[in-house]
């Protein structure tokens, strides 16, 4: 799954987006807690928060690209 996030986010760069949203599922939250673990460590990664509403709410991390 990170190859895929890691794809991803370098294709949503160079198409010049600047927000992009994961969506991970609410479930137990294992999911989006290892993402945070591997966003925090990417060097491309500006911030990133959970949904809001009307987002995805809990099931959707939503990344801010450098």
């Amino acid at each position: 799954a990170w190859s895929a996030v890691d794809k991803y986010c370098d294709e949503a760069i160079m198409a010049g987006f600047s927000v992009v949203r994961l969506v991970h599922g609410k479930g137990t939250g294992a999911l989006k807690n290892a993402l945070w673990v591997y966003l925090k460590s990417d060097r491309r990664i500006k911030s990133f928060r959970i949904g809001r509403y009307g987002e995805g709410d809990g099931g959707v991390t939503v990344v801010e690209l450098k």
